[in-house]
């Protein structure tokens, strides 16, 4: 068994460490999701809190690890005696990014359930992971079915496995930790919700600091089981404060003043429904408790809020998580009431941080220079999983600057809900919003011989295809006999995720402000759109003599609105190399994922006045386009040509795309449904004046 890296010397990311450990001491605040940069360390500080939760007792051969002193009645392994049971060490579970439904929940033998009526169930990770901590590493990058069965598990604290009218009910109640980085794709804000706590996380800036993260690293490296017994006290420590907390959590009590700080916390920072009330209560709680006291303080309010809410008020991919950290001080500061006085101290750390002190370190359990701990060897660190000691600000881009003949970037116009553009024909993609395709969930459509493992079992099909051979199999009594043959797999359409990739127009004919701040806002608005409905997104902008991947394929659309506000304007109009960058971007991309289907969206005027190529503008445009219809990519053109004379050249381009082109008036949905409404009013005036010709 490889050794791990100690938590006690992560030094340093101070709020991480603490929402760890509050968790470890109240597993009902919710878990905690991990937002940072690569090679912050964050899977370490996760991996590495498993060692410090005490052992558990179980019951002996049962896959689900209940409680030998209150089993639980419904579980499949059941029914259990009470009794001393055996003890064991706390899991850590790890959730794949790529793991399946039944990987996840466990599956159900449906060819023994149909022909024996057995329950032959094979336990997921969800059991695996009871009574302990569930790691989803990337967890932005699960499939969104997956994630909403985790957290329903998380939060109701038992799963349900249903296969064609089969169901089997097991306890699951653990510490949910995930993490994840921004730059690859953000989650939906009701998922963000579910979360408990979350943290962000980054490198530290300290150049101290970062010789002390290459220092421990090589000493680790060197004999981690060593370096492992250098932490040993310390990591004896730590795990006895935490046993003391748990003890102590029952006693901590919630006044009516906190209760009151915490209700008006929620209600200033306008955050949707009561769970960020009562994950605040509980946070609070643990706060007091591995603190040692056994009432709750504002401080502790201010602490719990820092935690719970920042994530909470990310209302759309653009906006940025955050708290106004003095508008929090004055709402607590107008409802401060009395609050309780705190019980004294228990001897130990003085700080209620998650750990001081230690043999000349400055991290829990250590004093001297902030370090950070590096990951386990394990099967290899993971290049993300370089620690970081401090929360520093994410950089943002730096803004494109306007060279000769540009002009400066504009704001984007405010948003719009855009009409749906789809990929034709039937895919087999990712599992998204936008185009019909043949998914695990959906509508099913007919049935087919599976190819491995069965997932989905069609009844009706499964029980046509063994009826004409009961005769032949002996059969006597009422139920069928089934064999594997005769089993077969439900295909079921859905809708999948695309890659959409936006080529835009950074041209002179497109820099009048208002026109590009309109071109911005609706590009915005479909990237609104794109991360509603589970796309990848990519962006390429043409301007000057050539064009550029302003930003490549990437599930995060708010990277994407970041690289378009910052977009200058001006220059000639290389149309033809837009068209070939984003052919070449779709070439690479069809390599890496070649069953993501991509849509291609390209803003523009139309109008081509060269660039690097010689030869004529828009007959190389033309001939780049057509290199897209040959391959069949599906494409849309927006057409941003404004005034009362139009050269209709968008149109043009579409047509040598194969796609359809749309104005920036008709790309609103509003616009489409006000058409139809106008069409109605028309049809229904015609037959009112029909109606009086007649009379």
């Amino acid at each position: 068994m490889s050794t791990r890296y100690p938590f006690t010397a992560v030094v340093g990311m101070d709020d991480l460490r603490l929402a760890l450990l509050l968790n470890a001491v109240s597993p009902a605040v919710g878990g905690v999701l991990v937002r940072g940069e690569k090679g912050t360390a964050k899977s370490t500080a996760v991996r590495a809190l498993a060692e410090l939760l005490p052992a558990v007792p179980v019951v002996a051969g049962c896959r689900f690890s209940c409680d030998p002193a209150s089993p639980d009645p419904g579980c499949p392994d059941g029914p259990h005696e009470a009794g001393p049971g055996a003890e064991r060490p706390a899991r850590m579970v790890e959730l794949p990014v790529g793991a399946s439904e039944d990987r996840l929940v466990g599956s159900l033998d449906i060819e023994k359930a149909l022909a024996e009526g057995v329950k032959a169930f094979e336990p997921g990770l969800l059991a695996d992971a009871h009574r302990g901590i569930l790691y989803v590493d990337e967890v932005n990058l699960l499939h969104d079915h997956l994630i909403d069965l985790l957290l329903d598990a998380a939060a109701m604290g038992f799963s349900n496995v249903e296969r064609e009218g089969v169901s089997v009910r097991h306890a699951a109640r653990f510490l949910l930790v995930g993490t994840m980085n921004p730059e690859e794709g953000e989650l939906r804000p009701q998922l963000l919700d579910r979360f408990g706590l979350t943290v962000e996380v980054a490198a530290s800036r300290d150049p101290e600091q970062r010789v002390e993260v290459v220092r421990r690293r090589l000493a680790f490296e060197d004999d981690p089981a060593a370096f492992a017994a250098r932490w040993a006290d310390e990591e004896a420590e730590l795990r006895g404060r935490i046993v003391a907390a748990r003890a102590l959590l029952p006693q901590v009590t919630l006044g009516d003043a906190v209760l009151l700080q915490i209700a008006a916390t929620c209600a200033a920072f306008e955050v949707d429904g009561m769970r960020a009330d009562i994950v605040m209560a509980r946070t609070a709680t643990a706060l007091a408790a591995w603190a040692g006291r056994t009432g709750v303080t504002s401080e502790d309010v201010r602490q719990a809020a820092l935690l719970a809410l920042p994530h909470r008020r990310r209302r759309s991919p653009f906006d940025a998580p955050g708290l106004d950290e003095d508008k929090l001080d004055e709402t607590l500061e107008q409802f401060k009431g009395e609050d309780p006085d705190p019980d004294p101290e228990p001897d130990g750390p003085d700080d209620g941080g998650p750990g001081d002190g230690g043999p000349g370190d400055g991290g829990p359990g250590g004093g001297g220079p902030d370090g950070g701990g590096i990951p386990p060897q394990g099967d290899g660190p993971a290049p993300e999983d370089v620690p970081a000691q401090e929360e520093a600000p994410v950089p943002e881009p730096a803004p494109q600057r306007a060279g000769a003949g540009e002009r400066a970037a504009v704001k984007a116009a405010e948003p719009f809900r855009t009409k749906v553009l789809s990929v034709p024909g039937l895919g087999e993609g990712a599992a998204g919003r936008r185009s019909r395709a043949r998914t695990e969930h959906g509508r099913t459509t007919g049935s087919t011989r599976p190819r491995g493992a069965l997932t989905k079992l069609h009844l009706a099909a499964t029980v046509q295809a063994a009826a004409p051979h009961q005769k032949a199999r002996g059969r006597t009594g009422r139920g069928l006999v089934v064999r594997r043959d005769d089993l077969r797999q439900a295909t079921r359409e859905g809708r999948e995720g695309n890659l959409v990739l936006f080529a835009v127009d950074a041209s002179g004919s497109m820099a009048a402000r208002q026109r590009m701040s309109a071109v911005k806002g609706a590009v915005l608005s479909l990237l609104l759109d794109a991360y509603q409905r589970r796309d990848k997104v990519g962006l390429v902008t043409f301007r000057g003599r050539d064009a550029e991947v302003a930003l490549p394929p990437t599930s995060s659309v708010d990277a994407a609105a970041a690289r378009l506000e910052q977009l200058p304007t001006g220059g000639r109009t290389p149309l033809s190399a837009g068209l070939l960058k984003a052919h070449d971007v779709l070439r690479v991309e069809r390599l890496r994922d070649p069953s993501r289907r991509p849509l291609l969206v390209v803003v523009t005027d139309g109008r081509a006045t060269g660039g690097r190529a010689a030869g004529d503008p828009v007959a190389l445009a033309a001939r780049a386009a057509r290199l897209h219809a040959a391959e069949g990519t599906a494409s849309v053109v927006v057409d941003c040509e404004t005034g009362p004379v139009r050269l209709g050249l968008a149109g043009r381009l579409a047509l040598e795309l194969g796609g359809t082109a749309v104005t920036l008036d008709e790309l609103r949905a509003d616009a489409i449904a006000g058409l139809v409404r106008d069409v109605q009013a028309g049809q229904a005036g015609h037959a009112a004046q029909a109606t009086r010709r007649a009379a």
